[in-house]
């Protein structure tokens, strides 16, 4: 029953007319990067199939589902499901005859092109539409924002502190997409020990609020801290005054802790002018002794927010005697808000449209004709391929028809996924790879499930093989989706057929 209900009436209106058992094709795929507003995606990170392949693999119809839906009504107060229907469902719908291909979990994927292919009987396919794209929407959306930070980072560590104001229990799908997009490590104990990575974290200002309350202040709190976590001592030092008493306090616990044969971590800075704080911090960590102290950042950064703080330390730092790559070498970030939530582009738009349906042997072509022409998916049997040029950078995502093969050839024609007339020829072409492989046939999944360093090893390779005008923060440059001849000709008849007075 985690669907929504329109699944099921259609799987209904199917089943009266027979065609609940013709294999059908569906592609998932969304149309739209990211818009963050005053910054852009020019990619996506694909992430959340390994989770959804988990739900098909065990979701069954149980007997308080159908009674469930016996009591739903019309309302005329007729029943809404026939009982054979019903009697359908509960001996079919357990997937074993649905197929997928997709693209594996980790890789980076581009607007329209086909990111998965399910394939199975149309009533059953139909129903797992509304899962489809609840398991892969959200972790897809929160894994780009994951490598857009990351690259902010520039190497820098990356914690994800955003549990607390994630969405219910769906953080934890947050969370591991945000491991899978470039996060290091998370504040989620129960998702970072499922995705086989300790968990991460610090103190709350509730810790030294507390110590203050009782009389001991600031540094009683450090020093409590220190002596309970004396090998993971890092402090944060900003809820009384920074730079007038928790830097020189943590100074002296770590002095303290030093003279037991410890070495401290650092300290967090969450509140103030993080740039100017993270400077002035070094320098004093500096003549304290300290000099290799990390320097975790926290309070609302974002890829945007990191990019400006680092630019203001390069140029700040050299106004308090520090090296600026110095500072930066030392930072830690933790993203929490607006990396769980993806702030300001809270939804990714992907989608799962029918594009065939099985002719009795052969593949008819179904395609949804829009007065918007991006909204047109790319219709029938297909497979997807990335083309690499001269340099070896990815320089186009191709839609082929499923009986074309494009691994040999040194050239290409390729058209606009929604443009009549626009042509582009690669030349000097170095490589073709096919993207969408299968995962999943009746009932088992194919391959082992990968491992968290394997899916964050596929993402590093794609960025590395990705122009970097395509990676930029702010506006992008146009990746290529392209369609091949054959499949812009199906494209261009179908549209044809259908419209009004053709």
């Amino acid at each position: 029953m985690f669907t929504d209900q329109y699944q099921l009436t259609m799987a209904q209106l199917y089943w009266k007319y027979g065609l609940h058992e013709r294999t059908a094709q569906f592609d998932y795929f969304f149309r739209r990067y990211p818009d963050y507003g005053r910054h852009q995606a020019g990619y996506a990170v694909f992430a959340g199939l390994e989770w959804l392949l988990d739900w098909i693999e065990t979701t069954r119809v149980r007997d308080e589902d159908l009674d469930r839906l016996r009591a739903q009504r019309c309302t005329s107060g007729r029943r809404r499901f026939d009982e054979g229907f019903l009697s359908w469902l509960a001996d079919t719908c357990d997937f074993e005859g649905v197929s997928i291909r997709s693209v594996p979990e980790g890789r980076v994927v581009h607007g329209h092109a086909p990111i998965a292919i399910v394939e199975g009987p149309l009533a059953i396919t139909q129903i797992l539409e509304t899962s489809f794209l609840n398991h892969l929407n959200y972790q897809t959306l929160v894994a780009t924002k994951a490598s857009r930070v990351a690259e902010s980072a520039a190497g820098g560590p990356v914690l994800e502190f955003g549990m607390r104001r994630g969405p219910d229990v769906g953080t934890n799908a947050g969370t591991r997409a945000a491991l899978i997009g470039g996060a290091d490590a998370s504040s989620n104990v129960g998702a970072s020990h499922a995705m086989g990575i300790d968990p991460q974290g610090t103190h709350a200002h509730s810790m030294v609020q507390l110590f203050m309350a009782l009389g001991e202040g600031e540094i009683g709190a450090f020093r409590a801290y220190a002596a309970t976590y004396p090998d993971e001592c890092l402090l944060l030092v900003d809820t009384i005054d920074t730079l007038e008493s928790g830097i020189p306090n943590a100074i002296t616990v770590f002095k303290e802790l030093r003279t037991e044969g410890h070495e401290p971590v650092g300290i967090r800075l969450d509140s103030g002018d993080l740039a100017h704080l993270a400077v002035r911090s070094a320098r004093m960590l500096d003549d304290g002794g300290f000099p290799d102290a990390r320097i975790v950042l926290s309070s609302e950064l974002d890829e945007l927010a990191m990019w400006q703080i680092r630019a203001q330390i390069v140029e700040e730092a050299p106004r308090y005697g520090v090296d600026g790559a110095a500072v930066l070498h030392r930072l830690i970030y933790g993203v929490g808000t607006r990396l769980i939530t993806s702030q300001g582009y809270s939804a990714l738009g992907g989608v799962y449209k029918l594009v065939a349906i099985d002719g009795t042997g052969e593949w008819l072509p179904a395609m949804k004709i829009s007065d918007t022409p991006e909204k047109m998916p790319i219709p029938g049997d297909k497979r997807v391929w990335r083309i690499y040029d001269d340099r070896g950078l990815a320089t186009a995502d191709v839609v082929s028809a499923g009986n074309e093969d494009l691994s040999f050839g040194e050239s290409l024609d390729l058209y606009h996924p929604h443009r009549a007339g626009i042509i582009r020829r690669l030349e000097n072409i170095r490589d073709v790879e096919e993207l969408v492989v299968p995962s999943y046939r009746d009932g088992e999944r194919i391959g082992s499930t990968p491992s968290l360093d394997e899916m964050r090893r596929r993402r590093i390779a794609d960025l590395e093989r990705l122009d970097v005008g395509v990676r930029r923060l702010v506006n992008p440059h146009v990746y290529h989706v392209s369609l091949t001849q054959s499949v812009k000709q199906l494209q261009g008849e179908l549209i044809a057929r259908e419209r009004p007075g053709n």
